[in-house]
Order: structure tokens, then sequence, then C-alpha cells
């Protein structure tokens, strides 16, 4: 291999390390935006977050499939209740696989509650997050975001396992 060719087998690979990180970067954007979107009300920048069918459930207490429904979850009662008594919604940055146009993560998410009473606030849930996003026109979105309650569920738990 003479230098041209080195030269150019470099520049290939620093091209492919500098789009692996790009995306890495875009998902992790994507994730930390979910927090601040629903915290504020802001219901439709949250569903952007999200493929048009994109699948979000809550295990146990919701399932959500689509923007719409994402959306309706954050300017139904239920969430404004949480968000007007004082919330914050805190994702952990996400372990990510990514693989072309497609890529897979796994992370933790925090529930914190304002306790008025007591002047503190509370970690009222602690989640395991496994993702899967996809690459769209508009950039990376989530697929799919399976949040579990780590109460103890085995199965649960085993989201957080890293994938072999």
């Amino acid at each position: 291999m003479n230098d041209v060719e080195r030269l150019a087998a470099t520049v290939e690979q620093l091209t492919e390390r500098v789009r692996l990180l790009e995306d890495r970067i875009e998902i992790m954007q994507l994730v930390a935006q979910y927090g601040p979107a629903v915290d504020s009300g802001s219901g439709d920048a949250a569903a952007a977050l999200w493929t048009e069918d994109g699948l979000f459930d809550a295990v146990p207490q919701r399932r959500m499939e689509g923007r719409a429904e994402i959306a309706a979850m954050v300017h139904g009662p239920g969430h404004g209740s949480l968000i007007e008594n004082g919330c914050g919604h805190v994702l952990t940055v996400p372990h990510i696989e990514v693989d072309g146009d497609e890529a897979t993560g796994r992370s933790y998410a925090l529930n914190i509650r304002w306790d008025a009473e007591n002047d503190l606030f509370r970690v009222t849930r602690v989640s395991a997050n496994t993702w899967r996003w996809v690459r769209t026109p508009e950039g990376w979105r989530t697929a799919e975001r399976i949040n579990a309650n780590l109460d103890g569920t085995a199965a649960h738990r085993e989201m957080l396992a890293p994938k072999k």
C-alpha cells in the first residue's frame, strides 16, 4: 500500500468514526429532550421525538402507540397533575449501539417529585429503559421505548444487562 492509499484508508476510517460519534451525540440529544418536553407540558415536542408510529410502553401504567397517543398522555390530566405539583423526568445518558440506520440502547429514568409538605424532592420512580432508534429523513427518532419500574422484577432488571 502506497502513501496515497494509506491516506485514503485513514480518511475513510476517520469519516466512519466521526459519523458514529455524530450519530451517538444526536441520539443522546434526542433522549435529553424528553424530560424538558414533558415537564413543560409540550406534548407535541415530546411526541416529535418518536417516529410517527413509534411505541412508548410505560410498564405497567400505559402503552402508547404513535405520536398522537404520546402527545395526549402529556396533555392529559394525570400528567398535568404531576407537573403542576412539581415533577422532573430525568433520563440518564443511554448506552448506545449503532448499526447503520438503526440503534439500540439502555438507560435509567427517574421521576422526581416535589413534596411540598416536607419541603423536599423525592425520587418516586426509577425505571429501566430499552430503546430502539431509527434514522429518518428528519434525523434520529425513537421507534420504541420500553420503560419498566425497577421494582425487583427480574425481567425489568434484565433490560439493563449488557447484550452479548
